[in-house]
């Protein structure tokens, strides 16, 4: 599967600008899922890289970046600490929502993991966590410091070499460490929990894990990474961590699109059910996606109503005639955008000679879609403006909404004709 990649970038709540990775498989993602690297480490490491690939080619958006300080991202790594990493998880989970989706999976590594945990807390939206070599307790990490603990404390600030490399540590990052172990706030996660962690670790012991585990609530699941170092430097352990998810959040997350699906003739759309809910897989010849409804009646938010389906068909079309007009009359068109909108008003109420025809008869409620059209051109005059929102009532779509419909019914498939005799219900 073709996997694209979109570098991008982020402000936390400290206004800093922070380097992130989105990994996209090639059709609408089955969630969006959030990666939290390790300490000191970076959204680049191969591990982190390789599990968001693996990640991507089982149908989710993966985003990943670099905590402040690090790789890409601005901000002194000195001034941070475990309380900041998490924040910033924070601020990668609204930019996510607001410009890609929610996500609906936290995965994180080492202190990544132990932050994932705690930023799920405070985000609505996680519905699955999965931790790799997390440790319960933050402040273990000064065990690698190299004895600069003291130094720390007593001077406020020492330089440590972790991983062969210097960083400048300093003492609110020990006091924070200490205030955040996590054992006693799994419990509250009440989400499913997939711990992972390889009893061969000697960074992060998995005793660690274990602790955890007991401490969270059902659903929960351990998996041992056998023969894996801390980093999962081999490939092998990368991909079988990512493929480990992938699988475990399928519970719990929509469910994956069909992807190759059944032959559709051009022109036709099949839709089939997807559970005894509501998600539904629709194919047409040539693609594949989900429609579903909201949570709150019911159903899995796995993709667009049917209404908001309707809205995206008048909108989508809109917007293409619009710009082959354009094009065609080459008019210096920038961007053109279409927001609609559909609720019932009464007849009476809804002030057009249609509506008032209806109330006088037996419609006294009408459907109305309500459409805003934006078409941005600075050399656009007013003439061709008036032209081009004419030519938008014109699209093939909104032709086909607003003239009558009518919609023929058949028993589809090779059922056996009624007994004869038999009677209708």
């Amino acid at each position: 599967m073709k996997i694209t990649r979109k570098k991008l970038t982020f402000f936390n709540a400290a206004g800093q600008r922070l380097a992130a990775l989105l990994d996209l498989p090639d059709s609408p993602p089955r969630a969006c899922a959030l990666f939290a690297h390790c300490f000191t480490c970076g959204k680049d490491m191969s591990a982190a890289s390789r599990i968001a690939r693996g990640l991507a080619r089982s149908g989710y958006a993966v985003l990943r970046f670099d905590f402040t300080g690090l790789g890409g991202s601005d901000g002194d790594f000195a001034n941070t600490n475990f309380s900041s990493n998490v924040d910033d998880l924070i601020a990668a989970g609204d930019y996510l929502s607001e410009h890609f989706g929610t996500p609906e999976l936290l995965v994180g590594h080492s202190l990544g993991g132990t932050a994932a945990i705690v930023a799920a807390l405070r985000m609505p939206s996680v519905r699955a966590v999965a931790t790799i070599a997390a440790p319960v307790n933050p402040a273990d990490l000064v065990d690698h410091f190299g004895g600069q603990q003291h130094a720390i404390a007593l001077e406020g600030e020492a330089e440590v070499v972790l991983a062969g490399r210097k960083f400048n540590i300093k003492k609110q990052f020990l006091e924070d460490v200490q205030r955040n172990s996590i054992a006693h706030r799994v419990g509250d996660l009440r989400r499913p929990l997939l711990v992972l962690h390889s009893p061969l670790d000697d960074i992060v012991s998995i005793d660690d894990a274990g602790i955890i585990f007991k401490a969270a609530r059902h659903p929960k699941s351990f998996i041992s990474l056998d023969g894996a170092d801390h980093l999962l430097s081999r490939i092998e352990d990368a991909e079988y961590v990512a493929q480990t998810i992938a699988a475990w959040a399928g519970r719990y997350l929509a469910p994956a699109p069909a992807r190759g699906g059944p032959a559709v003739l051009p022109g036709h759309v099949l839709v089939a059910e997807v559970n005894h809910r509501f998600t539904q897989a629709v194919h047409s010849d040539a693609h594949s996606w989900l429609a579903d409804e909201p949570r709150a009646v019911g159903g899995d938010d796995a993709g667009p109503d049917p209404y908001e389906h309707l809205l995206a068909a008048l909108g989508s079309c809109t917007s293409m005639t619009l710009r082959m007009y354009a094009t065609r009359k080459q008019w210096p068109v920038t961007h053109i955008d279409v927001s609609l909108q559909h609720y019932r008003c009464h007849a009476r109420d809804c002030g057009d000679k249609a509506a008032a025809a209806a109330a006088a008869g037996d419609a006294p409620m009408l459907h109305v879609i309500e459409r805003a059209i934006r078409i941005d051109g600075p050399a656009l005059t007013a003439a061709q403006r008036q032209r081009l929102m004419e030519i938008a009532d014109r699209c093939p779509v909104h032709r086909t909404l607003a003239n009558e419909i009518r919609i023929t019914t058949v028993a589809a498939g090779d059922e056996a004709d009624p007994a004869p005799g038999a009677a209708d219900d």
